[in-house]
């Protein structure tokens, strides 16, 4: 038999190489998501934008190519920062943080004024009301966003925490993407104008699978789900849902009218 002292040297090397494979694996996971997300972001805008761009019909206002441009960055620079953490360059990975301040902050921006810019043309075309109960999936998306965003920097000294807020952080802008190929697919022939906001959920609850695959990650890596996911999870499938509530209130008619008028 092994000396005692042998024996836990043993047991510390194996605990060590353990850690250090689970750490290799979580690294690979994010940033194979980070590769999904972008896949998303660039695929299921290619009918009803890429496309139309590259054939010279897209119709939208400037605004919409502002918005894309941000949009499609901040994939690309989720990418590259799980890329940087993968590669051991977590000091250039905080340095570069500050530029995603900046760029979640413009994607703001933009998300309020392409949703004031689809409710004043609907509302040329009498179609502002549905416009502006349709607003409250964008915008819902949005501050959730925000909320996971910041959270994710409050928690920054706390990688396994921070990492997991700005993964979740990813899902509601996914969900403008998937909504497309949804859109293309299923929407009634003729179809114009905003579509009803029930039309929203199947394609968010489409994106939710990605957090049910990084819980399922972490209960091979971990032993079971991280909380993060499980409060966040529930956070993201509680506002999906309530959209259609909360979209036909009157309140939310009167929030709708009110960002509106910002653009007066």
């Amino acid at each position: 038999m092994l000396p005692s002292k042998v024996q836990r040297l043993w047991g510390e090397s194996m605990v060590a190489l353990s850690t250090s494979a689970s750490r290799e694996s979580g690294r690979r996971f994010y940033v194979g998501m980070a590769v999904v997300f972008v896949l998303i972001a660039f695929g299921g805008f290619i009918p009803t934008y890429w496309a139309k761009v590259a054939s010279g019909t897209f119709g939208g206002a400037p605004i919409l190519h502002l918005h894309g441009f941000f949009f499609f960055t901040w994939t690309l620079f989720f990418l590259a920062q799980t890329s940087m953490v993968a590669g051991g360059r977590t000091a250039d990975h905080r340095r570069w943080g500050v530029l995603g301040v900046s760029l979640a902050t413009a994607m703001a921006f933009t998300v309020v004024l392409a949703a004031i810019n689809s409710m004043k043309v609907a509302d040329a075309a009498g179609m502002g009301d549905a416009a502006r109960r349709f607003s409250i999936v964008s915008l819902s998306a949005l501050a959730l966003f925000l909320g996971l965003f910041v959270a994710a920097i409050l928690n920054v000294r706390r990688p396994e925490v921070h990492k997991r807020l700005m993964l979740l952080a990813m899902i509601p802008p996914m969900q403008a993407a998937m909504a497309r190929p949804f859109m293309v697919l299923f929407s009634p022939p003729g179809a114009v104008g905003p579509p009803p906001v029930f039309v929203a959920i199947p394609p968010g609850l489409t994106v939710d699978l990605l957090i049910v695959a990084a819980m399922i990650h972490d209960w091979r890596t971990r032993g079971r789900p991280h909380p993060v996911y499980i409060a966040g999870g529930l956070l993201i499938l509680a506002q999906q849902l309530l959209t259609v509530p909360i979209g036909q209130s009157a309140t939310w008619m009167s929030v709708a009218r009110w960002v509106e008028h910002l653009a007066r």
